[in-house]
């Protein structure tokens, strides 16, 4: 039964190497490829808002909108990629009984050092280059899971105590 819990504590680091995976492959794209991605996105929710308030905006308009948030949704999906990492991450470092401020320490300091290496990536990328502002985008992804994950441990344990 032990080397059956040894294989799927191994197994755990799956996920996070998967997002990892995944989140090379956005930083592979060029810039032109990031940029029609997150574009049309935008487009989609500006679409859907507007179909869904009943304004019937003109594909002008549409596309306006669409350019004023693309930023914005590109940021936050960013946020979002390293929220998942992160809780990819803190999830093997759980079952190796890793808790309180070591995991959320650990968790939030490997997100935003893989974030560096992104950044680095992407100066190789036609089109993309390193900022800085975006590992801490990053790293305030993973920065908010890592809070979500303690506030549910201490609930946790707040709960067990009373029952």
């Amino acid at each position: 039964m032990k080397s059956y819990k040894k294989y799927i504590k191994l197994l755990s680091f799956l996920p996070a190497i998967f997002m990892m995976c995944i989140i090379f492959s956005f930083s592979s794209q060029t810039g032109e490829e990031s940029g029609s991605l997150s574009y049309g996105i935008s487009w989609h929710l500006v679409q859907a808002a507007d179909k869904l308030t009943g304004s019937s905006l003109s594909q002008k308009e549409i596309h306006t909108w669409a350019e004023k948030i693309e930023h914005p949704i590109r940021k936050l999906a960013h946020m979002s990629e390293y929220f998942v990492f992160a809780l990819t991450v803190t999830f093997p470092l759980w079952l190796y009984r890793i808790r309180g401020w070591k995991l959320f320490l650990i968790t939030v300091l490997f997100c935003a050092a893989f974030a560096a290496t992104d950044e680095f990536h992407q100066s190789f990328v036609g089109g993309r280059g390193p900022a800085v502002k975006d590992v801490f985008i990053d790293a305030f992804g993973a920065f908010l899971c890592a809070c979500l994950v303690q506030v549910i441990a201490k609930f946790r344990i707040k709960n067990r105590r009373t029952a």
